[in-house]
């Protein structure tokens, strides 16, 4: 049997419990850029996290930057300002906080913010969605439903740029050998 009609992409497995309709493709780009991060970073050598083949962003920022947009994007959707941490944060994302950190870790950064952003999706109404929310310090007009969709498509971006980034280094690595 096909692996694909055994284990569908997250947007074919049906509703989320709790997610407002409106809001279930994003929650369903959200997982399924989890899934896949999983599933071809499972083996990917911490060795590799910061390297940039050709000058592309390295896996390492990819992943600090998936966490990173999530935090700041779900934070305008509740029409708050980013905070001096979230932007201190911003600033040093594509820089590895400590020689040891691993790719697991960063990781796990990412299901937290997940984690985060899948409970604000299950309380957010969807007669909120079109209210307007600022952006940044230029307080550029958005709303409630394009930060949100915005979130789960710059995901869904960046996980195809670090699947290609890793995938680049772990054959350059091997061809090494």
């Amino acid at each position: 049997m096909n692996n694909t009609i055994q284990n569908p992409e997250v947007w074919l497995r049906g509703p989320l419990p709790n997610i407002p309709p409106l809001l279930q493709p994003v929650a369903h780009a959200l997982l399924q850029a989890q899934e896949e991060l999983y599933t071809y970073l499972k083996d990917f050598p911490d060795t590799l996290l910061w390297e940039r083949p050709g000058g592309v962003a390295s896996v390492g920022f990819h992943l600090q930057h998936l966490a990173g947009v999530l935090d700041r994007l779900f934070t305008y959707a509740k029409g708050q300002a980013l905070t001096e941490q979230q932007l201190n944060s911003l600033s040093l994302e594509g820089k590895s906080p400590t020689p040891s950190t691993t790719t697991q870790a960063l990781l796990q950064a990412f299901d937290t913010q997940l984690t985060m952003a899948l409970a604000q999706l299950r309380i957010t109404e969807e007669q909120s969605l079109t209210e307007v929310r600022r952006v940044g310090r230029a307080q550029i007009p958005s709303t409630v439903i394009g930060l949100l969709f915005h979130a789960a498509e710059h995901t869904q971006r960046h996980v195809g740029q670090l699947l290609v980034t890793a995938k680049v280094l772990v054959i350059t690595v091997s061809d090494q050998k």
